[in-house]
């Protein structure tokens, strides 16, 4: 029960960390299922290192004191700060675009509240999101419309897999 505490306070810690970029949901349930949703199909991947899985994956804590992963999203990679306090993944407009979304022409229609306020996002379904084999299909996703300086790796990512786990060094992924 300790190390499960210890490993919330230090979850925490890593959120309160990146304020600016932590962003939460806004409404209820209910005006979130009515939002539409955009699913981002897959594009082949151009790289010559193999995605594959393993048993855990790591990814080390940075100088800046947070955890950024490459993440490899729909067969693009995507550089991103893992935030626990983030509800879902959440793109920039930028890597949307990175991906083959039009995020001009996305629909904006979800209120989201953030570090630096009221915002709003599109929402979209990945196909998979994979940090270092740690792959989950079908991820929900929002494209931030304006206010996000970075792609946010969230919790429809990070409460998928079996277990995540921070160390002093490093944030652990067990798919």
């Amino acid at each position: 029960m300790f190390k499960h505490l210890v490993i919330l306070a230090i979850a925490v810690a890593i959120s309160l960390g990146a304020a600016q970029e932590i962003m939460k949901m806004s409404g209820a349930r209910a005006e979130a299922a009515q939002a539409p949703v955009m699913r981002v199909a897959s594009a082949q991947l151009v790289s010559d290192e193999p995605t594959t899985p393993s048993s855990d994956a790591e990814v080390s804590k940075a100088r800046d004191g947070h955890y950024w992963a490459e993440a490899e999203v729909n067969g693009h990679w995507i550089h991103c700060l893992i935030d626990t306090g983030a509800t879902e993944v959440a793109l920039t407009p930028a890597d949307a675009q990175r991906l083959g979304l039009d995020a001009a022409n996305l629909k904006y229609d979800a209120p989201m509240n953030t570090a630096n306020g009221v915002t709003h996002a599109a929402r979209v379904e990945l196909d998979y999101v994979s940090v270092s084999g740690a792959r989950v299909e079908r991820v929900p996703a929002v494209v931030i419309h304006d206010g996000l300086t970075a792609s946010l790796l969230g919790m429809s990512y990070l409460g998928r897999l079996s277990r995540f786990e921070a160390t002093p060094g490093a944030l652990i992924l067990r798919p």
